[in-house]
């Protein structure tokens, strides 16, 4: 009769066994989700930032210049004249002759063109003298003599201005993407120790776009990696490369 009762209850106590286990599973899970849920809700968004001092290594000189007569034959001389004027300007610079590109001459007959009777000379020649070099200190002293062309008698036009540019962006990004994550986490680490947090995994990451501006002492930088109030980019030799990245880190 025992044997009996007690093959019986073997099934209860089984039962009664699973029951447990089951309960102490759901509870162990049911409070991991509750504090996964907890750390997924706690998290901060910091932002690193890094800029660079850099010299342009490439500047192009686009030297605009106009004649007008109503003579074409004459007033194609007088162009012809001012090219090789600018020519001889920028070999007594230090220009080569495989730093420079001439340009095509353009002519605007107002006559044809205007309605109206023209005001002034009927024909416009325009030409262009362009200069590439890697030689940025020789172009900007070079742009600082323009004054002798037009003492020559050499009409520049307002297109006429030197512009400075830096291709060794490729080189840089790497170092400056790596200290600018390493600047957000010291920001998150610090943010953690004020609130008596630490600083988890990852959740979010995203790398701000890379801006070259004018190095202007007196320009602001802004969040969105832009400066404001700072020259035109390509009229200074000096520039500054800047990057932001935003992270969000999670706290626990």
């Amino acid at each position: 009769m025992s044997d009996e009762r007690d093959y019986l209850l073997r099934p209860a106590g089984v039962l009664g066994v699973c029951l447990l286990l089951g309960l102490v599973m759901g509870g162990w899970l049911l409070g991991h989700e509750i504090k996964t849920m907890k750390f997924a809700d706690r998290s901060v968004d910091v932002k690193g930032l890094v800029e660079r001092k850099v010299k342009s290594d490439q500047a192009t000189w686009a030297i605009g210049f106009k004649t007008a007569g109503d003579d074409l034959p004459a007033t194609f001389a007088h162009s012809e004249a001012d090219k090789n004027a600018v020519l001889k300007f920028l070999a007594a610079q230090g220009v080569t002759a495989d730093e420079i590109t001439t340009g095509d001459i353009s002519v605007t007959d107002r006559q044809t063109n205007d309605s109206a009777p023209p005001k002034g000379s009927r024909y416009v020649l325009a030409q262009t003298v362009s200069v590439a070099t890697k030689d940025v200190d020789k172009l900007a002293r070079a742009g600082q003599q323009t004054a002798s062309l037009v003492q020559a008698g050499v009409v520049l036009t307002n297109n006429s201005h030197i512009a400075y540019t830096f291709g060794g962006l490729n080189a840089l990004k790497p170092d400056m993407i790596t200290e600018a994550t390493r600047n957000a986490r010291a920001a998150a680490d610090r943010f953690a120790a004020d609130s008596g947090s630490q600083v988890g995994s990852i959740k979010d990451a995203s790398q701000g776009t890379f801006s070259i501006t004018a190095d202007s002492p007196g320009s602001a930088n802004d969040d969105d990696g832009m400066y404001g109030g700072s020259p035109q980019a390509d009229s200074s030799i000096m520039k500054r490369v800047r990057v932001v990245v935003t992270i969000t880190y999670y706290l626990k």
